[in-house]
């Protein structure tokens, strides 16, 4: 392929350049305070109109343009990681559409059109994370797909409960309505998709499986695609949240995921999967707060979050694609000696996830933390706030420690080199924007700064818990005696913290064992059974033994025909009298 006609060249200029624009606009936008709602009617028959609305904020424009930012850089990135690829143009064309179907759901005020990108995002995925044609990737992208059809399902609900208001333009009826029994009801169907599409208790086995995709496609989801759709549509829904019982229990999934995936990730030794649950803990940390009514607060740590783990994503897979594939941090060691470009961004996205004062994690984590501090909130989702934070910083520090530090765990004669000048400058911009990006924004978001005053132990406990956090995960990691007999002697413990307290077994397992095996003990019972035999085989049997019975008689001697006709002349006389 040359590389002036590259498509993916063609496609990281169009959609920077797009991208740059709508953070332009949207920051103008912000300023001026703008809201453009676009109604284009496509078909006009008789009385009936088929329009389609779009919703241009400073919301919708600023999330499009990261979105296409990140996924421009993902795309040129791509130019070099899928670069053995003969199906490059297939693969970069599903990207394309992955972003066209988040547009839609960005820019929709109306249920239908955002059911539009929803669904598409939903297949477009399941064709990403099967792209590597094994039973692995197979296995991953089914459960992938019918774990998203629970939500599919849900917002088809919504959009039939819609039709009590006489249009599906949502937006019209959130301040109005938000106490109707009908908003009641499409509030809790909408938290139930959001909580499938951004993965949260008891739907978060789907997350760390999606790893089956290229890496390109899990910097570009688990960044600004697919997993915040739900966390978006929540920020669209809030008012439908705030004092209602699914505000609240979206809160206690949403503590519960964060800490299930904080505690996870240190017991993983898979590079990508560490990442993966670190994903599911900010979505956890980001639906935590929408629930306590904070939506601007999360969209901030959306954006910031957007830009540090596709830069953290894009790290791992150029580590992975020097070290010929392989994924477990054990045979890493010393990459900051052989990669150190790489691993400076490695290190600047870890501390940005950590929370490090003054780079893009900081400026959203610690003001959300602190807001929690200021809130009214029971002890218990107070615990698990800070207790996720502190276990953040434990496994990040126990990543760097594994693959950065010491000495090289596999071969010494080995691949390992910076060279991947096209990885690298699809790596940089990003770099620029995990240590400035929050800053800016945060300038942009929020003009008039916040006063959030404090006593000194709660001021200071976010940094106190993320020091403890670092040091337990330095600890750990050395490989103390203690700690790994302490394993060994827990083992049950181990899985089950390892295992995302076992729900890939209960989303696999458990649904396999217990609704299909009834369904195959129904479909057994009573589509091969009782159904067949008073249906269709019944019928079948029945008409093949009177006709056998007829054929006889039309066999026989022409007694039997006079015999038979007189039968059949006293019962229609018997009918006919009765």
């Amino acid at each position: 392929m040359m590389w002036p006609l590259s498509i993916c060249v063609l496609s990281f200029t169009f959609l920077m350049i797009l991208a740059l624009s709508l953070v332009s606009m949207g920051f103008y936008f912000v300023m001026n305070d703008l809201v453009y709602f676009i109604e284009w009617e496509v078909l006009s028959l008789n009385s009936g109109n088929i329009v389609m609305t779009f919703l241009f904020d400073w919301m919708s424009l600023i999330f499009m343009g990261f979105v296409l930012f990140i996924s421009s850089l993902v795309i040129f990135y791509s130019d070099e990681y899928m670069a053995g690829d003969l199906n490059i143009n297939r693969f970069i064309i599903l990207v394309l559409m992955f972003v066209l179907s988040m547009m839609f759901l960005i820019i929709s005020p109306n249920l239908i059109s955002i059911l539009l990108g929803w669904d598409g995002l939903g297949l477009v995925s399941y064709l990403l994370v099967i792209y590597y044609q094994n039973v692995k990737s197979f296995n991953a992208g089914m459960l992938t797909a019918l774990s998203n059809r629970i939500g599919d399902v849900a917002l088809l609900m919504a959009i039939a409960w819609m039709l009590n208001f006489g249009s599906w333009n949502y937006i019209f009826y959130l301040d109005c309505a938000s106490h109707s029994f009908e908003m009641t009801m499409i509030g809790a169907l909408v938290v139930l998709a959001a909580m499938t599409k951004s993965a949260q208790i008891p739907f978060s086995s789907w997350l760390p499986a999606a790893m089956a995709a290229p890496t390109p496609v899990s910097a570009l989801v688990h960044s600004s695609t697919l997993v915040t759709a739900g966390v978006y549509l929540l920020i669209r829904f809030n008012a439908l949240l705030v004092g209602s019982y699914h505000g609240s229990i979206l809160l206690l999934f949403a503590g519960l995921t964060m800490f299930m995936a904080g505690l996870g990730a240190n017991f993983e030794f898979d590079l990508k999967k560490i990442i993966a649950l670190s994903t599911l803990s900010q979505l956890g940390l980001m639906m935590s707060i929408l629930a306590m009514g904070f939506p601007k607060l999360a969209f901030f740590h959306l954006l910031t979050h957007a830009l540090f783990k596709a830069l953290l994503f894009m790290c791992a897979g150029a580590i992975i694609h020097n070290m010929k594939d392989s994924q477990d941090i054990r045979f890493m060691g010393g990459l900051v000696k052989h990669m150190p470009l790489t691993s400076l961004c490695f290190n600047l996205s870890n501390l940005a996830l950590c929370g490090a004062p003054f780079l893009a994690g900081f400026y959203s984590k610690d003001l959300i933390l602190e807001i929690v501090s200021l809130s009214y909130m029971n002890y218990f989702s107070f615990m698990l706030y800070f207790v996720s934070t502190g276990l953040t910083v434990c496994y990040s520090l126990r990543l760097v420690y594994y693959a950065m530090s010491g000495e090289f765990n596999t071969f010494s004669l080995h691949p390992l080199n910076d060279e991947g000048w096209i990885m690298l400058r699809g790596m940089l911009p990003l770099a620029f924007m995990a240590v400035m990006g929050g800053c800016m924004l945060s300038w942009v978001l929020f003009p008039t700064p916040d006063m959030i005053c404090l006593p000194l132990y709660l001021k200071t406990l976010a940094l106190s818990v993320s020091i403890l956090g670092g040091w337990l995960g330095y600890e750990l990691s050395q490989g103390r005696l203690s700690f790994n007999l302490w394993v060994l002697r827990n083992q049950f413990l181990t899985s089950f913290f390892g295992s995302m307290w076992f729900l890939p077994f209960l989303s696999t397992y458990g649904v396999s064992f217990g609704p299909l095996n009834l369904g195959g003990s129904v479909m057994k019972s009573f589509d091969h059974g009782w159904s067949e035999l008073v249906g269709a085989q019944g019928l079948y049997n029945f008409f093949m033994l009177n006709s056998k019975i007829t054929q006889s008689w039309q066999n026989s001697e022409l007694k039997t025909y006079l015999i038979s006709f007189i039968l059949w002349i006293i019962i229609i006389m018997c009918l006919v009298v009765f």
